[in-house]
């Protein structure tokens, strides 16, 4: 696995996330993220002992793009704090089949996370342990009857993007587990995050290419 790093300091450690990595070891592959990036410091930064790094946010398996760790206990604290009060900004492209009739609108449904299954049900009304779940989007690009659109993540909610945009009847290109399998890698790339650094309170962008 090659890393892209956008980002270090003794506080964060902002990467461009391949896809088809898992974030963290789940038993079926034979490499992870978090476990590559507490190598590239402990080699890096000649770290003796097991090295500590904090995920404090996820991105699914086959989704790419920008995610942020933090280096320090503290550091994920305050980041997660960030994340509990909506104050970090994830923004994503996605590709999904179909054309969209409405360009710019909100998606705001309850979904259910089933365990057994690793998949996420979606409801109109609260029920059944539903969590509220809201995003933004904006149909930037039309090609070959497919929509592009940039998505702003309001919650983070497990499968969001993917549940929503298929419960609406638009499916992203190449997601077999929401949509038809096509043969083609998941459209889904998470490209740019918002935040405030943890210690300086200084606001910070990263962007990655699409």
């Amino acid at each position: 696995m090659s890393l892209s790093i956008l980002f270090e300091d003794n506080h964060l450690l902002v990467v461009d996330k391949p896809a088809g990595i898992p974030v963290q070891a789940d038993g079926k592959s034979h490499e992870d993220l978090l476990s590559r990036l507490k190598a590239y410091i402990k080699k890096t930064h000649n770290k003796p002992g097991d090295v500590w790094l904090g995920l404090v946010h996820r991105l699914d398996q086959p989704v790419s793009g920008v995610m942020v760790f933090a280096r320090t206990s503290k550091a994920a604290s305050r980041l997660s704090e960030q994340i509990r009060h909506l104050q970090m900004k994830k923004t994503y492209r996605a590709t999904l089949t179909g054309r969209l009739n409405i360009h710019e609108g909100t998606l705001r449904h309850y979904l259910w996370k089933d365990e057994k299954t690793n998949t996420v049900k979606v409801y109109d009304k609260p029920g059944r342990d539903a969590k509220e779940s809201v995003l933004h989007y904006r149909v930037v690009a039309e090609a070959k009857g497919d929509s592009i659109v940039e998505i702003e993540l309001v919650t983070g909610r497990p499968h969001q993007i993917r549940a929503q945009f298929a419960y609406i009847g638009h499916p992203l290109r190449g997601d077999g587990k929401y949509g038809k399998s096509d043969g083609t890698d998941l459209a889904l790339r998470a490209i740019r995050l918002g935040l405030f650094h943890p210690v300086t309170k200084e606001w910070l962008e990263f962007a990655v290419g699409r």
